[in-house]
């Protein structure tokens, strides 16, 4: 029976999943943590990841009760945008910086004081922010010139492992189209807009990864590492993705659906074609088929309900019964901006809690910390149902740690109109990189495999009210109130 691996190396932890490569059963998973890290400063090394991976790999092979050598084919899913620096010694030359280090703010202020948004929106169809690579390129620049002018290949977490895997500096659509320097549209990096912006002293072309197509091989497990890791030798590499990118692919969506990703960040996501009109509120990203899909990332996301279920003096679920106990009525608003934020770009900003009484209620104030995130995020699928034009919500599904939570899925019903689902993918970025796997060693195509391995629904949750809240007049009047403040402290 061939088996194939997904791998997700998310900033918390590293999971593998192991699959049938020919029915997609799941035969086990594993896991292993990664240093925690605080924002603003956010960052971890190379090796901290591969050790997760190993962990994690000889743990899902336990649980399957197989041999790492039965596995035929692998594709790694990673947290996007951040950036690895390698020398001409292929070493990291300094810890890796990754998507929620908000240390390059004052370089994106910088980059856009050049060119404004709408013109970075027409050149690489993202609008900058700090997360991206090429806003840590360009504090590197300011901050320490002696590692840029070292760098010899630049690379995004799942560039790495898979190079670490198989010697090969590639990459893929989904992963480039999140670096600020790609252009998805003409299919190329921008070393003449790297040039530029970041330095004109580095031969920019010769350091980017080959961008692969969805079912294109990487290459094959290098020897050593086979027998480090116990791998048969000529384990095909998959060109791997961005973790939201698989995660798509894992739980099945499709155009016409959205996903709202719920962990760490929070991301409002639907596949679609690229449009002529393009809004800088959205991320046209690639997706991991060989298409689009446009997205709006939020910074916080279930931190903001750990941190309140802390300062109301209990546990998730516990804060969880208050918020679904609250009136639903109009109560306390909350703007969940407690690390700064990347969707609307506030990355100095703070969070927000107005419509404070004597009376307001432990309920209350917990309800206003999940609707403080679900409406940052219904805010966000507004503007991607104006891209498409057309209704997103033929199927609403809700992923990632954050849809365990009855509560999250419950407001984003009420908010949508629309019953909000969960699929058997618990862990879908690393089910999306098994299917790219599969694909991969069977010569098939990433759609065919994700509609075939499709994951049942497991849960429903229907909307306590007949038409969609959306956004709230008071959240609307309460980020136009901080938006001038926010503006006129940072003019």
């Amino acid at each position: 029976m061939p088996v194939v691996a997904g791998v997700d190396s998310s900033t918390q932890s590293c999971t593998v999943e192991l699959r049938d490569a020919d029915s997609g059963v799941l035969l086990g998973t594993g896991r292993a943590p990664h240093p925690a890290t605080t924002p603003p400063v956010s960052e971890q090394h190379t090796a901290q990841w591969w050790q997760a991976f190993a962990s994690a790999l000889a743990a899902a092979c336990d649980a399957a009760q197989i041999s790492a050598s039965d596995i035929a084919s692998i594709s790694v899913g990673a947290q996007c945008h951040g950036l690895v620096a390698l020398d001409e010694h292929d070493q990291e030359i300094r810890p890796v910086k990754l998507w929620n280090d908000t240390t390059a703010a004052p370089d994106v202020e910088r980059l856009l004081a050049q060119h404004d948004q709408q013109w970075w929106v027409s050149q690489v169809l993202v609008p900058l922010n700090p997360a991206f690579t090429i806003a840590k390129l360009a504090w590197l620049a300011r901050n320490e010139p002696q590692h840029l002018a070292r760098i010899r290949r630049v690379m995004v977490p799942h560039d790495w492992l898979t190079f670490a895997l198989t010697g090969q500096h590639v990459t893929d659509r989904s992963d480039a189209s999140g670096t600020g320097f790609y252009s998805a549209d003409q299919g190329r990096f921008r070393s003449d807009l790297l040039a530029e912006m970041i330095s004109g002293d580095l031969d920019w072309d010769s350091l980017m990864p080959q961008v692969l197509g969805p079912e294109q091989a990487a290459g094959q497990v290098l020897p050593e590492v086979a027998s480090q890791l116990g791998l048969r030798p000529g384990t095909v590499v998959g060109p791997g993705g961005g973790d939201q990118h698989l995660a798509a692919v894992g739980m099945g969506l499709r155009e016409g659906e959205v996903a709202f990703s719920l962990g760490t960040s929070g991301v409002v996501l639907t596949p679609a074609e690229l449009p002529e009109h393009r809004d800088w509120a959205v991320d046209y990203v690639c997706d991991a088929t060989g298409s689009y899909l446009p997205l709006v990332c939020t910074l916080n996301c279930t931190k903001v309900t750990n941190q309140f279920a802390h300062l109301l003096g209990t546990d998730l679920a516990g804060l969880e019964q208050l918020a679904l106990s609250a009136p639903t009525d109009d109560g306390p608003v909350l703007l969940a901006y407690l690390d700064g934020e990347r969707s609307p770009m506030r990355p100095g900003a703070a969070g927000v809690l107005a419509g404070l009484h004597s009376d307001t209620s432990r309920e209350s104030l917990a309800k206003a910390a999940y609707e403080g995130v679900v409406q940052g995020m219904v805010r966000g699928m507004s503007d991607l149902e104006a891209l498409t034009g057309g209704s997103i919500t033929q199927r609403v599904l809700a992923v990632g740690g954050g849809a365990r939570s009855l509560a999250y899925r419950q407001f984003i019903a009420d908010r949508c109109a629309s019953p909000v689902i969960t699929v058997d993918a618990p862990e879908a970025t690393a089910r999306g990189a098994c299917v790219q796997a599969a694909a991969v060693l069977h010569g098939s195509t990433v759609t065919v495999l994700r509609d075939e391995w499709s994951p049942q629904t497991v849960s429903t949750v229907e909307p306590r009210n007949s038409n969609p809240l959306g956004v709230s007049e008071p959240y609307q009047e309460l980020s136009r109130v901080y938006d001038d403040w926010y503006f006129s402290r940072t003019r």
